[in-house]
C-alpha cells in the first residue's frame, strides 16, 4: 500500500488498517520463531506500511493543530 492509497482514507479506516496490521505482523513474527521458513519480506512490507499509516496521522494530527 502505497502513501497516496493511504491519504484517500479517512482516519478511522486508517486505524482500522493500522489495528489489523499491527495483528498480522505480531503473528508473522511468532510463526517465523516457531516455523522454519519465514517470509521476511513480507514482514518489512508490513513494518513500512505501518510507518505509512502513523505518518500521515501524524500529518493529519499536525496539520488539524495548526489551524487552530
Amino acid at each position: 500500500m502505497n502513501a497516496k492509497e493511504i491519504r484517500g482514507k479517512d482516519d478511522e479506516e486508517i486505524r482500522f488498517d493500522l489495528g489489523q496490521l499491527r495483528k498480522e505482523l505480531f503473528d508473522m513474527k511468532f510463526r517465523s520463531v516457531v516455523e522454519a521458513n519465514a517470509d521476511p519480506a513480507k514482514i518489512r512490507r508490513h513494518r513500512r506500511d505501518i510507518a505509512r499509516m502513523r505518518t500521515v496521522l501524524r500529518e493529519r494530527e499536525l496539520h488539524s493543530g495548526a489551524a487552530r
